[in-house]
């Protein structure tokens, strides 16, 4: 069976408002869509009203139309339970994402393909927008051209392999048939470069390498090898933008799960990563921020990386060798928004998977504090409702609570 033994939230599927009816929003599921959007209903106009008339009936409405609309979610959370952790020994991870309104909303089912040896893949700019790919050279029917589409253009191609498998695919690759699966959040990097084609020569984004996992990984390890070694062969580009210029990815297997980390190197031809496996019984969250720590890659039981980080952090005074290297004081650029933009997340979830610990809400620079560890162990067996529990928190309870106040809005569900 396809997911006997992964079960993985599929948060950050995004539907226009206007598409779904109310009764959806109140829908829970293992599968969640975030809706995102809004609409005001135009049939009701007529072509003799006047333009002032509609003017004020749209300064009318407005104000209601912000205070009830459902708000974008500006955050991409990812949470990761080992089998040893959970309740039913599957290994979970989850992903909500931010989207910003205009996400591909598609969930789509790339099958199993052959190829003839010595063929090429060709590789495409990551449009995180719809359509967020249109061709045929993928194999995929739901990405034919439809009314007023043209097919991409490739920025690069990379030899293929003779067979890839099955696998779902939203932004990024979500689980393959041999139940390796994937959760993404964007991270702040201190070096950014830009993709092939727009002033670049790097063609591995996190949307493509998170694919080739897909095609081509049977266990978690595998697909951490694979990212790995594209990005550090063909070049990385991150989102950029409000968004960072890195990455990470939570990667898991029936067996096991690692939290992945990768920016552009300086010269914005290769990458800089680090793989971490998380032990098992424990459980992590990533939220929009790096996590790894002081790594030790004479230890590949549990870390793997790229070689040249140690050179670049020494080359631009970022480390001495004989002191501790710690991969996200090196290469983070801290949280991109704002304090408490991704600590406070970390806070609240380890606080729910883990009430009899003391985590603390406040910190200095969290880049360089380290207030919370990799990783924990939670105080119970964590299941599949916990776990949407964390992704659903508001932080209610707390002084923190974002269901009260006039940022809440009406229904004191805020964005």
């Amino acid at each position: 069976p396809l997911f006997s033994g992964v079960s993985l939230l599929l948060n950050g599927c995004f539907l226009p408002v206007a598409w779904l009816p109310r009764e959806v929003f109140e829908v829970d599921s293992v599968v969640s869509l975030l809706l995102i959007g809004s609409f005001l209903p135009v049939s009701w106009l007529q072509r003799e009203v006047s333009a002032e008339m509609i003017m004020r009936t749209a300064l009318l409405i407005l104000p209601l139309v912000l205070l009830l609309q459902p708000i974008t979610v500006l955050g991409c959370t990812t949470v990761l339970a080992t089998p040893g952790a959970t309740t039913d020994g599957s290994a979970m991870a989850s992903h909500s994402n931010d989207g910003e309104g205009t996400v591909d909303p598609r969930l789509v089912l790339v099958p199993a393909a052959d190829y003839k040896e010595g063929e090429m893949r060709e590789v495409f700019f990551a449009y995180e927008e719809y359509p967020r790919y249109v061709g045929k050279s993928r194999g995929i029917k739901d990405y034919h051209a439809r009314k007023n589409q043209t097919d991409f253009k490739p920025i690069g191609k990379i030899p293929q392999v003779t067979h890839t498998f099955a696998y779902f695919e939203e932004t990024y690759g979500v689980i393959n048939e041999k139940q390796v699966g994937l959760a993404e959040s964007t991270c702040s990097g201190i070096f950014g470069t830009k993709p092939a084609g727009q002033g670049g020569t790097a063609i591995m984004s996190i949307d493509t390498m998170s694919q080739l996992a897909m095609e081509r990984a049977t266990t978690a390890r595998e697909a951490v090898e694979i990212m790995g070694s594209m990005a550090e062969k063909y070049g990385f580009y991150g989102a950029g933008s409000f968004e960072g210029t890195a990455e990470s990815l939570m990667v898991i297997d029936p067996n096991e799960g690692w939290v992945f980390h990768v920016l552009p190197d300086p010269t914005g031809t290769s990458a800089i990563w680090v793989a971490q496996r998380v032990p098992d019984g424990h459980v992590t969250v990533v939220p929009n921020i790096f996590i790894i720590r002081e790594i030790n890659l004479k230890d590949p039981v549990n870390f793997l990386g790229s070689k040249n980080m140690f050179g670049i952090a020494q080359e631009k005074g970022l480390w001495k060798p004989g002191d501790p290297f710690d991969f996200t004081k090196i290469f983070s650029d801290g949280e991109y928004a704002h304090k408490y933009y991704s600590g406070r997340r970390t806070w609240r979830a380890y606080s729910l998977l883990s009430p009899s610990s003391s985590f603390p809400a406040e910190y200095e620079d969290l880049r360089y504090a380290s207030p919370y560890p990799f990783s924990i162990k939670p105080d119970a067996k964590v299941s599949l409702e916990l776990v949407m529990t964390v992704m659903r928190d508001y932080l209610e309870g707390t002084e923190y609570d974002m269901t009260k106040g006039l940022a809440a809005g009406a229904h004191g569900e805020p964005g």
